[in-house]
């Protein structure tokens, strides 16, 4: 019992909690903040049998590695339910497929899941044919990447994981979606640039809080970056300010003549008007729009017949998530901007959601702790870490190694603070004699 305290303070870190969060009442966070501590009991408990259901929503990146550290570590058996297909390749050996009132049993992580689903799929004709399809569509995203990579390292690694797609495309042929996020018809040089800023918050009266500072950043269709960072490094700050609802407190942002951004953000799915229904909130951005063609539109996004014409009160987190989605599409932007758009999408709208990005022409800046949809639709990273935002020369794996070298470093920081503490106290003593 005398470790209790240190491993519960050991679990709230892993999980993004801030020093002296563990004295705050539980009142004081947020609803996403509140899941995080309800992991942190299941994992505190000592048990034989760990039952997770979506452990990752409302994690970010980190907190997602630190997670999969841990259960990899955990001596009992564990049974989880997790659509981040990255996660489940590095901690499961089993795969229980639920589907048409059956279970069936498959040996190996997800993506050997993949490959025996799509040798069943595959034996089809039809299926075969659809097959030859996906796989016409990924080389050419290949050939595509090819010409536009910029770091051999991360071109290696995207290529390496599309391959590894191709093979496996069957298993998802019998998808419910197939949309696609269609570019505006226009374009500028560049779409965005932000130049010398100061990003952060206003406090009291003239008093700001500057997080990030000389922040140089230009958006051209061609930039498809992913952002990384340790949580409250400012992330979400620079989403922000990218997204417009943040201004700067100092430097320049320029936005392109023909500038049309689509934002995803989890608060989006809080402000759709659950009294309305999918179509109407579809026919409210073009009154003109045919009714068949919203019809055919939202059944991309499986919401078919009746069903996109009820109110979208009793709509789950995933619907919501796939409704948000759908309005951003219809508007057809040039800059894609999400913040963790997979949180309650299943494996087969991520997979969707994966393929759209490929094929989508205009700028897309991502924010997610789905590391598989990070290796498929960027080529470049930025770190925002320590008061600046700059270029990662590397990927996912070096970031990892990154954030081991940055706790080793905290580590020891915190140590020869406390030595020092000690040594101060030491000398107060002998003075005091």
């Amino acid at each position: 019992a005398y470790t209790a305290p240190s491993r519960a303070q050991q679990l709230l870190n892993g999980l993004g909690f801030a020093p002296g969060d563990d004295q705050r009442p539980v009142s004081d966070f947020s609803g996403g903040w509140r899941i995080r501590l309800n992991l942190a009991q299941a994992l505190m408990c000592p048990s034989d049998l760990l039952l997770l259901d979506e452990p990752t929503n409302h994690l970010d990146l980190d907190a997602t590695l630190w997670l999969e550290d841990w259960l990899k570590r955990y001596p009992g058996t564990l049974i989880i339910i997790s659509h981040d297909r990255d996660f489940l390749d590095n901690i499961v050996d089993r795969i229980v497929c639920i589907e048409r009132q059956k279970l069936d049993n498959y040996s190996g992580n997800y993506s050997a899941y993949e490959r025996q689903r799509a040798e069943k799929l595959a034996q089809q004709q039809v299926s075969y044919e659809k097959q030859q399809a996906r796989i016409a569509h990924v080389e050419s995203y290949i050939r595509r990447f090819r010409a536009q990579a910029t770091k051999a390292r991360q071109a290696q690694s995207r290529i390496k994981e599309l391959e590894r797609m191709e093979k496996i495309a069957p298993a998802h042929i019998d998808s419910p979606f197939t949309f696609s996020f269609q570019c505006h018809d226009k374009m500028s040089v560049p779409l965005v640039h932000i130049s010398r800023a100061a990003i952060g918050y206003q406090t009291n009266g003239s008093d700001s809080k500057v997080i990030l500072n000389n922040v140089e950043l230009a958006i051209r269709a061609e930039t498809r970056v992913g952002l990384l960072g340790p949580n409250g490094a400012g992330k979400s700050s620079l989403v922000k300010t990218l997204a417009g609802s943040l201004p700067l407190l100092a430097g320049d942002r320029t936005n392109g003549e023909h500038f049309k951004l689509g934002y995803f953000a989890q608060h989006q799915l809080e402000a759709l008007d659950i009294n309305a229904s999918a179509a109407l909130h579809i026919q409210r951005l073009s009154p003109q729009a045919r009714e068949q063609e919203i019809r055919d539109f939202l059944g991309s996004f499986d919401f078919h017949g009746d069903r996109a014409f009820e109110p979208i009160t009793h709509f789950s987190g995933g619907e919501k998530a796939r409704l948000a989605l759908a309005i951003i599409a219809w508007e057809k932007p040039n800059v894609l901007l999400l913040d963790e758009p997979t949180n309650h999408l299943d494996l087969e709208m991520r997979h969707a959601l994966t393929m759209a990005l490929q094929e989508f022409e205009g700028a897309v800046i991502v924010v997610s702790h789905d590391r598989h949809l990070l290796r498929n639709t960027v080529n470049e990273f930025l770190l925002v870490a320590d008061g600046k935002v700059e270029e990662f020369d590397g990927d996912l794996e070096d970031y990892y190694q990154w954030m081991q070298q940055q706790k080793v470093k905290a580590a020891a920081a915190e140590k020869s603070t406390q030595e020092k503490t000690a040594a101060t106290l030491a000398d107060s003593d002998k003075v005091d004699k």
